[in-house]
């Protein structure tokens, strides 16, 4: 257990005061005895992955982070009764390494979510997507331990809650929930998901014509593609130090996103919603696009804090130029700028996607309370 841990260096951000104490688990044991520990001095539990999915207050977290930091993959190949090959990772492991390996042993599913920094215990929480898939897709049982019931649980696909961008963890039941191991089930010899216009150009003549590429040249090209646009992690990129895509991308009605694009005289842009029954019959417009009608492209600077030279949806953490960093305040209150011309244009809210951690001690200053 360590006492006044800065947190910042742990986020890609690269922002944020210290945590009141900090412990890394490296086995389901260690993850029930820091939540006793917790439980016990009735103090507030953080579960922090691999840091790319959240904003750490100025002030930190006063209360206790625990990392998850379970590794191991044990993989059941097909057989006989079932075609498919069923990975069951452990929640510390990286998930840009486990999609490599599926990769290289030829199983398909999660190709297109190359490239992406966290830790796989953290993709079943915001069922992370890119480029046409979701880990909703291919997660078979989440496995964690319950934090009111204090009991190891298990869940199917069917009872994640998933929707777009969203999960029974990252929703009403936020924070009950620690998550130590997900299993995946992936489709072995099985095609790419080649859907979206940028990845299928990444990939012009990168196989025989008339047959798939290979999936290592799919995570390659998914690499390319977002290094291009500022999305991978890159020391010395000034363009990395950010969260991923600061806002989901709204789900709408096709007369929702028709109206959207009269205000402006335009067609709005339109992407597939994803499956499932929240999403039926709706479609996705882009946040970048409603950002940029409002004012805000890519480049735009407010103090420390600013937009991606290379994607408006990425907001990063410029600096000074001397050394100085952003702050949480600075980035919420581009955050707030960017929602309030949004929604005084097209009457729309955008949501933000980081977790906001310790921001409760900071409300009376906080931009966005």
């Amino acid at each position: 257990m360590e006492e006044n841990k800065p947190l910042g260096p742990l986020t890609t951000f690269g922002i944020g005061g210290p945590a009141r104490w900090f412990a890394e688990a490296t086995s389901e044991d260690e993850v029930v005895e820091a939540a006793a520990w917790a439980a016990a001095r009735k103090t507030a539990l953080f579960v922090l992955g691999g840091g790319s999915n959240v904003l750490i207050a100025d002030a930190g977290f006063d209360g206790l982070v625990l990392r998850v930091g379970l590794l191991g993959v044990h993989v059941s190949p097909a057989g006989a009764q079932d075609a498919d090959a069923l990975y069951q990772v452990a929640a510390g492991e990286q998930w840009d390494s486990f999609v490599e390996r599926a990769a290289r042993e030829n199983c398909a599913g999660v190709e297109c979510l190359a490239g992406i920094p966290g830790t796989v215990g953290g993709t079943p929480v915001q069922n992370v997507g890119a480029y046409g898939q979701e880990v909703a897709a291919t997660i078979e049982r989440v496995r964690a331990y319950d934090l009111l019931a204090r009991e190891f649980v298990e869940f199917p696909a069917a009872e994640c809650g998933f929707g777009y961008r969203q999960s029974r963890f990252n929703g009403a039941e936020r924070g009950r929930y620690v998550v130590t191991r997900v299993d995946f089930r992936l489709q072995p010899g099985g095609a790419p998901t080649l859907r979206y216009a940028d990845l299928q150009r990444a990939l012009a003549g990168a196989g025989p014509e008339g047959k798939p590429p290979e999936l290592v040249r799919v995570t390659e090209a998914v690499r390319r593609v977002r290094r291009g646009k500022g999305m991978l992690l890159v020391e010395g990129d000034a363009d990395c130090r950010s969260a991923g895509s600061f806002f989901k991308n709204p789900v709408v009605t096709e007369d929702e996103a028709r109206k959207l694009g009269a205000v402006c005289g335009k067609v709005a842009p339109r992407f597939p919603a994803g499956a499932g029954p929240q999403t039926e019959g709706k479609t996705k417009v882009p946040a970048a696009w409603l950002m940029e009608q409002a004012g805000f492209s890519k480049g735009y600077v407010l103090a420390r804090a600013g937009i991606s030279s290379r994607h408006t949806l990425a907001l990063v953490n410029r600096g000074d130029g001397e050394g100085r960093s952003a702050s949480a305040a600075e980035m919420l209150a581009l955050a707030q700028a960017i929602r309030e011309a949004v929604e005084q244009r097209f009457g729309l809210r955008l949501e933000m996607e980081p977790v906001l951690v310790g921001f409760e001690a900071e409300k009376k200053t906080d931009p966005v309370a």
